[in-house]
């Protein structure tokens, strides 16, 4: 029995289903409800839910924060303007037909007239008017859907990312709160906070909608692994589809080669067979062919461009310019993970101590009676699933940031594991010093951002350097003295603590100026109110990340000098201020004028004249 004490016998008295209902009100009821339904405190689910919401949407939403910053790099305008023209596309073609996605009745010719209207748009992604094969459809049909509800903006365009991963923070802790209670919060809200999964679940990309299913997915696989229950199956396989939907073909792939590792160290081979489940495997059929299927039949180069050129080679090449060292991604995991980085890394080593463990004894004839903590698989099946995609990426040609990230979860739930295990011993010195030291590198670092981002400063100016290097310090103080004095349970919310005011330092205070160096949208607003009626915007040797932008906030193709030429007709020009000597080789015999400096980004906005 365990004692009173023990923090898994208060875990499993709060999950009893036989205490009493209380009679205290709302709240108490309330209470009940979240420990009888969800399995933990309303404490608990309060604290996961409100820093959730904060890291994910603050300075996100124009009702919690503003919307600070707006679409950034050459991805999140292109993914958001692709789904601009999928739905203006699909109201067009369910205009037509008069009709909506639900039918108005179950005559033939409403159904049909239905059909008609979900297959249209919603099949070939499109980019001014083109289509656009790169990626499968499952980010557009998010953020389409988010549009209707919203309308289109910068924003909305961010929360299918948002979404995807407050769903997998969520499903996660009451995951581990059912079958590895007692570290569940740590994890969760490690999770949440590590800079990876704050950056990727605001950014309107593709990569979180990959991560997340595909976490929930191998969570539910090793739920069924533990319970031979099927049910469990059933997220291996939805949420497998969807990440298929999401990216293609490199979901089931990890996920098949994790499970073959695991399985096959633990020779437990009859599992996978089991683990093809029919029902399951007919459900994944059924979400991903339909429009594998339809993609092809109206773009006949699709199979050639996505898994060939979109897949294979940029796997096994650098046709996309992408090219990293073979360590590449241990510096992203060392980055990605803070400030939890040295917990995360102490607690990958413990894990791998303990699967080296298990290995042994299997090989081993001697009778093992096992360590006193059931499921002594979870850490090895963790262990694998976080170091694989970082392995197999490391080879690849191409290597972008977001590759990785699905290993970002497994060790944060490996982190908040091994804290709860240490409650009692208490964290090593060295391990709360090093961890304290991280917490003010993040802050010394990020309280810097504006001066090097914004004021492109080398050397930031001596105040500015002194506060950064006092407040980041205080930081790391202050987790040494919460861990040394009250222990480990409260080294997350010590943590977090300056996490919470470096991201409204950086969006709440310097959001806007963030927005007028890296954004389009400030200069797109700017063209607008000083040229309202021009209809043509052209570039010339301006960053890809400006051209996407503009062509998102104005919703226009925007042409370009060296590809397609100079526009016969009146039209705004942007170009770099240092390049405005070949205007004069572009534009011979033309009329043109300045009308403003765009100097933030260094760029000149002039009006040309038509040609006549």
């Amino acid at each position: 029995m365990l004692a009173p004490h023990d923090p898994e016998a208060r875990d499993i008295a709060a999950t009893d289903p036989a205490t009493p209902v209380p009679t205290g009100g709302f709240f108490a009821s309330l209470q009940h409800l979240t420990r009888t339904e969800l399995g933990c405190s309303l404490t608990e689910f309060a604290v996961l839910l409100i820093f959730s919401g904060y890291f994910l949407l603050f300075g996100l939403m124009p009702y919690f924060g503003g919307s600070q910053l707006g679409l950034v790099g050459a991805d999140e305008p292109r993914y958001a303007q692709i789904a601009r023209e999928m739905l203006a596309a699909h109201s067009t073609d369910c205009h037509e037909v008069h009709a909506r996605i639900a039918p108005h009745s179950l005559r033939p010719n409403d159904i049909h007239a239905s059909y008609e209207c979900l297959m249209g748009g919603t099949v070939t992604p499109i980019l001014y008017g083109k289509p656009w094969l790169e990626k499968p459809a499952l980010y557009y049909w998010r953020a389409m859907g988010f549009y209707k509800e919203f309308g289109v903006s910068d924003w909305s365009a961010r929360l299918p990312s948002a979404s995807a991963t407050l769903a997998l923070i969520i499903l996660a802790f009451l995951h581990l709160r059912r079958f590895r209670p007692g570290g569940h919060l740590d994890a969760a809200l490690i999770m949440v906070s590590s800079i990876a999964i704050v950056a990727f679940a605001r950014g309107a990309s593709t990569d979180m909608q990959l991560a997340a299913p595909f976490s929930i997915g191998m969570l539910g696989w090793y739920a069924w692994y533990e319970t031979g229950k099927k049910f469990w199956l059933f997220d291996l396989y939805f949420f497998g589809a969807a990440a298929t939907l999401a990216k293609g073909p490199v979901a089931p792939f990890l996920a098949f080669c994790i499970i073959l590792l695991f399985l096959g160290l633990r020779r437990e081979w009859s599992a996978l067979r089991r683990t093809i489940w029919v029902p399951g495997v007919l459900l994944y059929l059924a979400m991903v062919l339909p429009w594998y299927i339809a993609v092809q039949r109206r773009n006949p180069t699709f199979f050639h461009e996505f898994f060939y050129e979109h897949n294979v080679e940029r796997f096994a090449t650098d046709l996309y310019r992408h090219h990293q060292p073979f360590y590449f991604y241990v510096i992203v995991l060392i980055l990605g993970l803070m400030p939890w980085t040295a917990l995360s890394f102490r607690a990958l080593i413990d894990g791998l101590q303990m699967s080296l463990a298990e290995w042994k004894v299997r090989f081993t004839p001697r009778r093992y009676v096992g360590h006193v903590r059931a499921g002594d698989a979870f850490p090895e099946f963790l262990v694998l699933w976080a170091l694989f995609p970082v392995i197999f990426f490391s080879f690849s040609g191409s290597k972008l940031p977001g590759y990785i990230l699905p290993s970002i979860p497994p060790l944060a739930i490996l982190t908040g594991d091994y804290l709860f295990r240490i409650r009692r011993a208490g964290i090593p010195p060295w391990l709360l010093n090093t961890h304290a030291a991280f917490t003010g590198f993040v802050t010394f670092v990020l309280i810097l951002c504006p001066q090097y981002l914004v004021y492109q400063r080398i050397v930031p100016a001596p105040r500015i350097f002194v506060w950064a290097a006092v407040l980041g310090i205080a930081a790391a103080l202050l987790v040494i003295f919460v861990g040394r004095r009250f222990g480990v349970k409260h080294l997350r919310l010590v943590t977090m603590v300056p996490l919470t005011a470096l991201l409204y330092f950086l969006l709440g205070m310097n959001g806007h100026l963030l927005d007028l160096n890296y954004s389009a949208r400030p200069l797109a607003h700017q063209i607008a109110q000083a040229a309202p009626t021009a209809s043509t915007v052209a570039v010339l040797d301006v960053r890809r990340d400006i051209v996407y932008g503009l062509a998102f906030y104005r919703n226009q193709f925007i042409s370009n000098y060296a590809i397609q030429g100079v526009p016969d007709d009146a039209h705004i020009l942007v170009i770099p201020t240092r390049e405005v000597d070949q205007l004069q080789r572009y534009l011979q015999g033309r009329l043109y004028q300045q009308i403003f400096l765009y100097e933030t980004q260094g760029l000149s906005v002039y009006k040309v004249y038509p040609r006549n």
